[in-house]
């Protein structure tokens, strides 16, 4: 006869303590789920990096991330890669055109060079008729010594990376009316458009976030006066504005006061829709439960907002930067081109552009029109990395 579970275990007498079995060994939490390595290393992730991940599956956005990162190495050696001063002049080879680049003459490799010119002035158009000589060889010299330069304005070199041969010319983008190399003053003009939009940025970024954001969160009075004053500014036209405080600077500044001049300019009358965009956002996130926390425990105004409340919308803030630096960018062309921004002897892609204000010129010297050509990229390069950004920075996605 099988004998019965409970009479081979009998229950304990009532009040008889109970036994108690506890394991000595230390308790690992993530026992109870396991992980595999994949998943671990995804869910120990930071925002970072799970940002990171994100943003470099998107092909055009890291392209253009690498384009613009080596657009502003250049703006830091652009005295070391132009193969020209500044303000060198040939007079022999006014308004001359792009120079091809060659590597064979006559069936026999030589190496980069370019032919020698002989020019003939039309007495007709009295326009310069330039043609290349096969029997002037150029070769191009490398890491060579050509025009002198103030490398940044510190010290005196004359170091380039590319230079023409010895009594020879190099144009890889043409000449101007002054016979100025037009390549070179593309890389010098790239100094100063690229940075203006930085800093302009950073104006109306500071201006935008401080003022939407104590519009948003406080409200009341402040809001109101807040929005009256954004209403004001952008009920001017753009244009007028822009010719009367450029006309506002004196023209006895130097170079430097007016290239800050405009940048004050254009990131104080930037800062009004990033100012409205902030509001908004702040007025729907200072309900949620996290912010009333944050307040009990006696946190300020200026961390909650700067470390609960912006974060939430980082991704708008990353696509109205990337969109508002060309932006910048823009209106200094804008306003060099129409002779109301930057002066010489500053160069900007927009003074550069000056050259070519009427059609004839465009008719008979249209490699005038290069300068234009790092604008679209630039543009277009900014757009595709906020594109990018803005997608990679979504805490919805």
């Amino acid at each position: 006869m099988t004998q019965s579970p409970l009479a081979a275990n009998p229950l304990p007498a009532p009040g008889a303590p109970l036994d108690h079995y506890v394991s000595d060994a230390p308790f690992d939490p993530y026992s109870i789920e396991k992980m595999t390595p994949e998943q671990e290393r995804v869910f120990r992730a930071s925002q970072l990096r799970l940002i990171w991940w994100k943003f470099r599956r998107h092909r055009l956005a890291v392209i253009s991330a690498i384009f613009l990162l080596l657009l502003y190495f250049v703006i830091l050696i652009v005295e070391v890669l132009a193969p020209y001063n500044l303000h060198t002049r040939n007079v022999d080879f006014i308004h001359a055109p792009p120079q091809q680049v060659r590597l064979f003459h006559e069936g026999n490799f030589v190496g980069p060079f370019v032919y020698g010119r002989d020019m003939t002035l039309d007495m007709n158009t009295l326009k310069r008729n330039y043609a290349d000589n096969p029997n002037k060889v150029e070769k191009l010299r490398f890491f060579c010594s050509g025009d002198t330069y103030k490398f940044w304005g510190l010290f005196k070199s004359s170091f380039h990376v590319v230079c023409p041969a010895k009594g020879g010319q190099f144009f890889l983008m043409g000449s101007d009316r002054l016979g100025r190399d037009v390549f070179s003053r593309i890389l010098y003009g790239a100094r100063v458009s690229l940075t203006i939009g930085l800093f302009g940025v950073a104006v109306s970024f500071v201006l935008g976030i401080v003022i939407g954001g104590l519009a948003g969160y406080r409200g009341g009075w402040f809001d109101l006066v807040v929005q009256r004053i954004i209403e004001v500014l952008q009920s001017i036209p753009s244009i007028p504005l822009w010719m009367a405080l450029a006309a506002i600077m004196p023209v006895t500044w130097s170079p430097m006061l007016i290239y800050l001049g405009i940048t004050a300019i254009l990131g104080l009358l930037d800062w009004t829709g990033l100012a409205r965009a902030v509001r908004s956002k702040l007025l729907s996130l200072r309900e949620e439960d996290y912010v009333l926390a944050a307040q009990l425990m006696g946190a300020k105004s200026s961390r909650i907002i700067g470390r609960h409340l912006v974060p939430g919308f980082m991704s708008h803030l990353i696509a109205t930067a990337t969109l508002a630096i060309p932006g910048m960018i823009l209106g200094e062309t804008a306003l060099s081109f129409l002779g109301l921004g930057l002066r010489a002897p500053i160069t900007s892609w927009g003074i550069l552009l000056t050259e070519a204000r009427s059609v004839s010129v465009i008719a008979f010297y249209p490699w005038l029109m290069f300068p234009v050509i790092p604008v679209i990229l630039v543009i277009l390069a900014f757009n595709f990395l906020g594109d990018g950004l803005r997608d990679a920075a979504d805490p919805y996605k």
